[in-house]
């Protein structure tokens, strides 16, 4: 397999919290894909055509909810599976036969009292090859509340997607998602190679807790992680440069090959080889940390144990307040046991 450009495109994102319905909605994300379509077609030119993996931040499409109901949100900023922006975003992907992998909120028709927070990859010949669900999110419906009917649905695999494509196996771990080992461990089990994380968060000069760990999830799982940032956040009621900067591209050492600072850029880009991350994975050596791991010291701590219950959302409307009101009765349970 030959190598190839990677980009973690750092572009602003335009909120639609104050459009006042889906139609204006609409308005807002058919422009940032508009806008989106150019920017992805100079950056190609510029950095060259040997680009295939293009990775577009957290939500780029809407921003996040600030004050909306699940309900309010639902209707007025989320994705249908088979509908018109995807479609748009299929047609990015072929014009620039690129994969192209993002992050946006999205209806289930199997669950359609709730949304989730989805991440997904689309092909040079305009396929969804991989749609995932964020799995740990504060204030967003996931599918660990809706758990065992999810897993009847889908099946666990559908939970933990990886796409063999002709670039590598790619899979994706959504914003702050990358804080949790298990979940790029999952993903790496599963043959992941390249970690697709789109994010928005706040950049600093010192050592975040995100940046820590993308360099930690790249080590040990022997993985690229190709992480975009947002590059502002506009027409929300906080500061637009919030969360701006710092997109990057990590190397399966847990180096850091390409970064960028604040504002809209083609920064971090980075070449990509399969074939350099393979040989390291089938090399003997205390540095294959993939192929050291002896799961089943861990496996009855994490079976016997549970923290923040699952299913909680089964029977149950979804209300903001609810995941707030979970966690604390997770924490005072904890504390009753003695572990925290």
């Amino acid at each position: 397999m030959e190598s190839y450009r990677a980009i973690a495109l750092q572009t602003k994102c335009f909120a639609v919290n104050r459009c006042r319905n889906k139609t204006e909605a609409d308005e807002v994300v058919k422009r940032t894909i508009a806008r989106l379509d150019k920017l992805i077609s100079g950056s190609i030119a510029f950095i060259g055509f040997d680009t295939k993996l293009v990775v577009l931040p957290e939500y780029f499409l809407t921003g996040f909810p600030m004050g909306e109901s699940i309900e309010q949100w639902r209707d007025k900023a989320c994705l249908e599976i088979d509908g018109e922006i995807y479609g748009l975003l299929s047609g990015i992907a072929q014009k620039h036969r690129i994969f192209l992998s993002g992050n946006g909120y999205e209806l289930d028709p199997h669950f359609p009292e709730l949304y989730f927070q989805t991440s997904f990859v689309i092909a040079p010949n305009g396929d969804v090859v991989l749609r995932y669900r964020r799995l740990v999110s504060m204030f967003a419906p996931t599918p660990h509340d809706v758990w065992d009917k999810y897993l009847d649905i889908y099946g666990v695999e559908a939970v933990f997607p990886v796409a063999r494509t002709e670039i590598g196996n790619l899979a994706c771990i959504a914003s702050e998602e990358i804080l949790y080992p298990e979940i790029a461990r999952c993903l790496a089990i599963r043959g992941a190679e390249i970690f697709c994380h789109s994010s928005s968060e706040v950049y600093g000069m010192e050592n975040t807790p995100k940046n820590v760990a993308k360099l930690a999830r790249a080590y040990e799982n022997s993985a690229y992680v190709v992480s975009a940032n947002s590059g502002g956040l506009a027409d929300i009621s906080i500061p637009e440069n919030s969360t701006d900067g710092g997109s990057k591209i990590v190397d399966f050492k847990g180096l850091i090959i390409a970064e960028t600072a604040q504002g809209e850029s083609i920064n971090a880009f980075a070449e990509i080889d399969p074939e350099a991350l393979r040989r390291h994975r089938r090399r003997p050596g205390m540095a294959n940390i993939l192929a050291r791991q002896r799961f089943e010291l861990f496996a009855s701590s994490y079976s016997e144990n549970s923290f923040y219950p699952a299913n909680t959302l089964l029977n149950k409307k979804a209300e903001r307040g609810h995941f707030v009101e979970t966690q604390k009765l997770t924490i005072e349970r904890l504390s009753d046991a003695g572990i925290i």
